[in-house]
């Protein structure tokens, strides 16, 4: 116990120190995103979300047609799309409106020919910037999930050139304020782990989009039942595909951290397990658990805790949280994980966060929590500034982004640290 106090005490020791460093971050307005789903229009209105938490929500999704890549809209949709606009716009205070295009499950085929020769770019390019106008979004989101060889990441980027150039040409005839870009992207800059490899281009993504949604998630999942797993660790004891791993690729390979936004999960996935009693990460698996797919929202793995009396975890090594309630096992982030991985964002000196998706969150907690971490404030000159002074997470950034295994090392020490302090604060 002595040993925890002196930790505790040493981290109030750096928190109060005067500004003698500062965070790598950018000086535009810090993103607090999410995705709404529209297919949840009935159950979960535009209306229904507490805006005070968010500035950007993104409207998913929206597919071109197949054939022209021009976007069909039905009468249904366009009544869809103004309501999100209008609403979202007049709400207190009025967020930034940007529709998505394509989705885990629709485009992947389609980007990819669209993108493979300049006529057809054009097409899809000005369609994006109709619809936008038309019904009053402030911006687009590319969702290809995701380029499947070098030569499509390589068409990704002429696309991404070609798009910024058409939004500017666009902005400066009709003299309005030139629409956003962003793209939702893999969790690393490279697909290390894929039999085909390939990586972003970085040079064309930093140069013409405001910044990309890096999806930090779905690490694990439906596709291997034979263990159960961290699907959005921030660290990984045993591979890369983590969290911690994935940005700092990003930033290794040079991509701007004012650029950079985390994805967060507000949901979580489930496995059955082999034996109850051996119920850890990694744990032995038999299939899926509870949830369509194995999948359940933030919401529902409340109401599964409250009627099974589950046995909720908080894993340190991965920085997540797992409920238990006898072979039925879910893996997912609460509030104490998700709050250490914004201290790390903060750290990492990135633009912000967004989550998947808007209607998971269970009377808002985690999106409160994140908004009002006790120690921290949104500022406009960057992510995040404590109201404590300069904090430790500041000052130790340069480690934090370091890719070595001293860096890494002192990351896991530092991150076991504030761990510490949310637990006795």
């Amino acid at each position: 116990m002595a040993g925890l106090k002196a930790y505790t005490l040493s981290i109030f020791a750096i928190l109060s120190l005067t500004n003698s460093c500062v965070m790598a971050s950018s000086r535009s307005q810090a993103v607090r995103g999410a995705y709404w789903p529209s297919w949840a229009f009935d159950t979960f209105p535009p209306s229904a979300i507490e805006t005070s938490l968010f500035t950007h929500i993104y409207y998913a999704f929206l597919i071109p047609n197949n054939v022209t890549y021009k976007f069909d809209i039905t009468n249904s949709t366009a009544l869809m799309l103004v309501n999100f606009t209008s609403t979202l716009h007049s709400s207190n205070p009025p967020l930034k409106t940007l529709f998505s295009i394509g989705g885990a499950n629709d485009g992947r085929e389609l980007f990819s020919r669209m993108s493979s020769n300049s006529s057809s770019r054009k097409v899809f390019i000005d369609s994006t910037i109709e619809v936008a106008r038309n019904f009053g979004f402030d911006g687009i989101d590319l969702d290809w999930e995701f380029p499947q060889t070098q030569d499509e990441m390589d068409n990704f980027g002429l696309l991404l050139h070609e798009w910024r150039a058409e939004v500017k040409k666009e902005a400066e005839a009709t003299r309005r304020a030139p629409l956003l870009l962003s793209a939702a992207t893999y969790f690393a800059v490279d697909f290390f782990i894929d039999k085909v490899y390939r990586s972003y281009p970085v040079g064309s993504v930093s140069e013409n989009l405001d910044w990309i949604n890096a999806m930090c998630y779905d690490y694990r999942g439906s596709w291997d039942t034979s263990a159960t797993g961290a699907q959005a660790a921030l660290y990984d004891p045993k591979s890369n595909v983590s969290t911690s791993y994935g940005l700092r690729s990003w930033i290794k390979a040079g991509f701007p951290r004012k650029k950079l936004i985390m994805g967060l999960p507000l949901y979580g996935r489930s496995w059955e397990l082999k034996d109850p009693m051996a119920h850890g990460v990694g744990a032995p698996a038999v299939g899926l658990g509870p949830g369509e797919l194995g999948v359940m929202t933030y919401s529902e793995v409340e109401k599964f805790n409250r009627e099974t009396n589950a046995t909720v975890v908080y894993d340190s090594a991965t920085i997540s949280t797992y409920s238990v309630a006898g072979t039925s096992w879910i893996g997912y982030d609460d509030i104490r994980s998700t709050t250490v991985k914004i201290l790390y964002a903060q750290a990492l000196g990135l633009r912000g966060y967004f989550f998947w998706a808007v209607h998971g969150d269970h009377e808002w907690k985690i999106s409160k929590a994140v908004d009002d971490v006790d120690m921290m404030q949104l500022s406009s000159h960057g992510f995040f500034e404590t109201r404590l002074g300069t904090s430790a997470m500041l000052c130790m950034s340069p480690c934090i982004a370091s890719t070595s295994s001293q860096g890494q090392a002192f990351t896991n020490e530092l991150v076991w640290i504030i761990q510490l302090c949310l637990y006795y604060l």
